[in-house]
């Protein structure tokens, strides 16, 4: 069965949530104003603070730019095209529901529509589903905090810092006005007036972007999201302005930060290893995921139920690879 348009846009919003904790839980430390961008930065504290200025202002392009020394940055680059042996085929009704629901977010009177058909369904999921919400996002927090503490590659640190974002933006979503029809309409608004700068007719086209050309992408969809977060509460801007970065440890090339932060008026903190290359301080976990992904599309895994090894010079530990940007521990997929 195809997705309506109505489940097209509540489907985004739960995306839209769990971006927002993804995005909160990898912060660094922002300073006001233009920054020039450096591969790295001349202190550990700097190389934190640079990346935060670049992730507010929406410059992914840049942002990679700072936070890989320049050989990686060149794979980076050259790797975006490459084809992804864990990419799947393209179905057609993806391929028609994806068209449709384009057409319709930058069609030239979208907002009207769209809101004409939100509005009578928001009265109805409210009069059905109002006092079911909290109890629904209760669970779905639940989930949440299993799987983290169940996760292998998160430490025990890890775990507790997730865990607090969890327990933080849970009461924000079940107390968040998702039925109200003014904040509706601002939302699909924002929606329709970011899909148009994305402007993406196929998937095909998606798949096919190079590397500038989806950083600028990836900038207008970011700024979407923190518009319409905003609208239903939650400033990601005014996260990333409570950030303060503390120096823990700094030696034999390798550095270790506290970043303290105020998520919805709660303070809460996370840690972040940093490693010196030639005179530069780069962010630890986004220069092995890097380079791991790198590895992976020369060395793919051997098809399930392959009794064979695949050759790899690599030694280095696979990690999970999640699509950049923005998060600090954001790899080179684009899928």
């Amino acid at each position: 069965m195809r997705r309506s348009s109505i489940y097209f846009a509540i489907g985004a919003f739960v995306a839209l949530v769990l971006l927002a904790a993804g995005s909160v839980l990898l912060m660094h430390s922002h300073k006001p104003g233009p920054v020039p961008v450096v591969a790295g930065g001349e202190t550990p504290e700097a190389s934190v603070q640079q990346s935060v200025a670049l992730l507010k202002a929406g410059d992914f392009a840049n942002f990679w730019k700072h936070a890989l020394p320049p050989a990686d940055y060149d794979t980076l680059r050259a790797d975006w095209t490459r084809p992804r042996p864990e990419a799947q085929p393209i179905s057609p009704e993806d391929r028609t529901d994806f068209i449709q629901n384009m057409q319709q977010l930058t069609a030239p009177d979208a907002e009207t529509k769209l809101y004409a058909l939100a509005k009578p369904k928001l009265t109805q999921l409210e009069q059905q589903y109002h006092d079911q919400v909290p109890v629904m996002i209760g669970v779905a927090q639940a989930i949440a905090a299993t799987g983290v503490a169940q996760s292998k590659q998160l430490t025990n640190l890890q775990k507790q810092q997730a865990t607090e974002v969890i327990n933080v933006l849970a009461p924000w979503a079940q107390q968040a006005p998702w039925f109200d029809q003014a904040r509706a309409r601002q939302a699909i608004a924002v929606a329709v007036a970011t899909a148009r700068k994305i402007d993406l007719k196929t998937p095909e086209a998606m798949r096919a972007m190079d590397f500038d050309t989806a950083m600028q992408k990836y900038s207008a969809g970011f700024l979407g999201i923190k518009q319409v977060l905003g609208i239903y509460g939650l400033s990601i801007d005014d996260t990333l302005d409570s950030v303060r970065v503390t120096p823990l440890e700094n030696r034999n090339g390798h550095a270790r930060v506290r970043i303290d932060y105020t998520l919805l008026g709660k303070p809460l903190s996370l840690e972040s290893e940093l490693v010196q290359q030639d005179g530069r301080w780069y962010s630890a976990d986004v220069l092995q995921n890097v380079r791991d992904a790198h590895d992976r599309l020369l060395n793919p895994p051997a098809p399930a139920g392959s009794t064979g090894v695949p050759a790899s010079s690599s030694t280095s530990t696979p990690v999970e690879v999640v699509t950049p940007p923005p998060a600090a521990t954001s790899t080179a997929s684009r899928h």
